[in-house]
């Protein structure tokens, strides 16, 4: 982990380590792939999948898990593992519904004419859970789970090399078809569709550099969550934090991927060095080491001032997780503005966010926290406008309505207005 100060700012070495975004490489390449499996359906699917070892599909009916390997998944997964799953999926369940209360049906009169909006769930979703570094049950839970409570009538699940316990994750959380396809043939595939895979209205989940160019290539064939890349971590602290409780939050987020990041911004310098330490001996007996200790190599922490230095700080960086680890942090809690989820205090492990708190992990991150929240259930849902118009209120409009046409030079527009004086 590399150490720096508020004056190195505008060091170019801080600001690629600190502020750049993980750069996306092989478009072209992943360009093809997207437009071959688009022309070519099926038959170029099954050769992706057998170029890029995602399984061996000697068929289309290959793709499908089906319910005798359902079976089999129960049987193969640990009975305390499947019990967990289900304890995670309440909770996320529930959170879920709670945030489908707050949004209600809208109707309102204005005389004798009526306006208002209904809430409609999504035909078809596709929720993508990666298969690459680990085995991810609680991603099929984050991102099946929402659209299940949402009303979505067909939440397909796919992920490459798949596991008995994603598989039985998917299946409680209720997803209605599960894939075993991955990377961006799949995503091509489900934008796109082919003889045997339905075309989807959205495609959400987390995934590499190539399945999140994959879905910005696809975006407007159909709608995407958004562009969530290599995961990252943000913890402001102060001298009263404990560095073994960061260090061990931040190889959490470094042990993801080798292109992860873990930031500190701390007011002392002490606490950083012991954070190191902590980090380099928690290192020595990690599983995870090989691909942990390269990400945390690649982070950063900046030594500030003040606390006020490190919102400032922490709201340009709009991390995907942000953890405030300072005394009094509650009553800070409202000036950080920009992150995909937030963790107040020591004991709120941003891992519980990641497994079974109840909120999703499933959050934008290359700073995309600066105009967008994570996956939820709001993701699943339009909301569709309508309105019946008396003809009282009609004569009303026409003439307002006439009047702009006719400034904006678009005279159908005031014909149709007009029609209604």
């Amino acid at each position: 982990m590399k150490i720096y100060t508020k004056n190195d700012l505008q060091n170019k070495d801080f600001n690629e380590s600190f502020y750049s975004q993980i750069e996306f490489e092989s478009l072209n390449d992943v360009a093809k792939i997207i437009e071959n499996v688009k022309a070519g359906g099926d038959e170029a699917l099954i050769k992706y999948c057998e170029k890029f070892n995602d399984g061996n599909f000697k068929s289309t009916d290959d793709f499908l898990v089906s319910d005798k390997e359902i079976e089999e998944a129960y049987a193969a997964t640990d009975k305390t593992v499947i019990d967990t799953i289900k304890t995670a999926h309440k909770n996320v369940f529930e959170f879920a519904k709670k945030q489908l209360e707050t949004i209600k049906e809208l109707e309102i009169k204005v005389e004798n004419s009526i306006l208002g909006h209904r809430i409609v769930p999504l035909e078809r979703v596709l929720c993508y859970v990666p298969g690459g570094n680990y085995p991810l049950p609680s991603s099929a839970i984050m991102t099946v789970t929402p659209a299940k409570v949402a009303g979505v009538k067909n939440i397909f699940l796919t992920s490459p090399r798949i596991k008995p316990q994603t598989i039985v994750a998917a299946h409680i959380a209720g997803a209605d078809k599960i894939y075993k396809l991955g990377g961006a043939q799949s995503i091509s595939a489900f934008a796109y569709g082919t003889s045997t895979i339905q075309p989807v209205d959205k495609i959400v989940g987390p995934g590499n550099k190539y399945v999140t160019f994959a879905k910005k290539y696809v975006y407007g064939t159909c709608d995407i969550d958004f562009l969530a890349g290599p995961s990252e971590v943000l913890i402001v602290a102060d001298e009263s934090a404990n560095p073994e409780v960061i260090s061990a939050d931040m190889l959490a987020q470094a042990e993801h991927d080798k292109d992860a990041r873990a930031y500190l911004i701390t007011t002392s310098r002490k606490l950083a060095d012991e954070v190191e330490k902590s980090a380099q001996k928690q290192l020595e007996t990690l599983a995870t080491k090989d691909i942990a200790q390269i990400a945390f190599e690649k982070s950063a922490a900046i030594i500030t001032d003040t606390i006020d230095e490190a919102i400032e700080i922490a709201n340009l960086r709009a991390p995907e997780h942000l953890e405030l680890m300072f005394k009094d942090a509650i009553d800070y809690a409202d000036k950080f503005t920009n992150y995909g989820s937030l963790f107040i205090g020591q004991n709120c492990a941003e891992v519980f966010g990641d497994y079974c708190s109840g909120t999703n992990h499933v959050l934008p991150t290359n700073k995309a926290a600066r105009y967008t929240g994570g996956l939820s259930v709001f993701d699943f849902i339009k909301i569709l406008t309508y309105q019946n118009i008396d003809s009282d209120l009609a004569k009303n409009l026409a003439k307002t309505a006439s009047c702009l046409a006719e400034a904006e030079g678009l005279f159908a527009h005031k014909l149709a207005a007009d029609l209604r004086k």
